[in-house]
């Protein structure tokens, strides 16, 4: 695997690949690597000849109170992983490569953006979508893949790439979990073990809230229900909600053969939980 640093030479090893008439996957993350990325680099080989994972903790898309500091930081771990994996680049670019003095540009995507992780972490998504444009701009990948237990970040990036032209296929992946449910994350990694027991009651919440809905309950009722039952394992509740599974719209009734999805945030101990699932059409 290549290791990547500086722009030129990127685009050196982008330009060998184009020339070969290969096909570029790019995989986005921001380190501190796990299955459900690993997920993402099996499936981008699959699909591509070459594939590329690109590492860069995006200061873009934290709050003021939130933890780029302290956001895991795993350079030797994530790069054996990928090696081992048969990633070809590693592009792990300093934040002066991808932000150079005099940055002034901003990437906003409105509608989808603005609901749920949008109301709660303002400017988050703008972030997300101007590091993810740069991203395609530096790699011009072929297909880009990205995990569905970002569901959001995910609808987001799917409407700024339609709605810039971008020659990019946008692949999901499904939400890899743990053997009792819990969605893989970077963040998982701060939870107490006291608290990694109790934040199964997230997916098993969400669960429970799908079953009620599609069995033709009340869905302001199965949202309550999902609310309460997370309060009562200890978690204070951003958000629970069922939207339009493509424009994140709030919907208020089930409709068979509507995309939905069931969204929620909430933070046990000092973290911060989401995790979404999708209703059956």
């Amino acid at each position: 695997m290549q290791t990547v640093r500086q722009l030129e030479a990127l685009r050196e090893a982008v330009s060998a690949y184009r020339q070969a008439g290969e096909r570029i996957a790019l995989v986005p993350t921001m380190g501190a690597l796990h299955d459900g990325h690993m997920a993402l680099v099996e499936a981008a080989k699959r699909t591509a000849n070459r594939v590329i994972v690109s590492i860069f903790v995006n200061p873009k898309q934290f709050g003021p109170n939130e933890d780029l500091a302290k956001y895991p930081r795993k350079e030797a771990a994530d790069s054996r992983m990928l090696t081992n994996a048969g990633v070809d680049v590693l592009w792990m670019p300093p934040v002066e490569v991808v932000y150079p003095e005099g940055f002034a540009t901003n990437v906003s995507v409105s509608g989808v953006s603005e609901v749920l992780e949008g109301a709660h972490r303002p400017g988050h998504f703008d972030g997300v979508a101007t590091v993810v444009s740069k991203l395609f701009n530096q790699v011009q990948p072929d297909v880009a893949l990205f995990g569905e237990k970002d569901w959001q970040q995910l609808a987001v990036i799917r409407r700024m790439t339609a709605d810039l032209n971008l020659p990019i296929e946008i692949q999901s992946v499904v939400t890899q979990r743990d053997d009792d449910g819990l969605a893989l994350s970077s963040r998982n990694a701060f939870l107490m073990p006291e608290d990694r027991a109790k934040a199964v009651a997230l997916p098993r919440a969400l669960g429970a809230a799908a079953k009620a809905i599609v069995d033709g309950g009340e869905v302001e009722g199965a949202l309550a229900q999902a609310r309460d039952t997370l309060a009562a394992a200890g978690f204070d509740v951003d958000y629970v909600a069922l939207a339009d599974a493509g424009t994140l719209e709030a919907v208020g009734a089930y409709e068979a053969g509507r995309p939905l999805r069931l969204l929620a945030a909430a933070r046990i101990g000092s973290t911060r939980l989401i995790d979404n699932i999708a209703l059956p059409e």
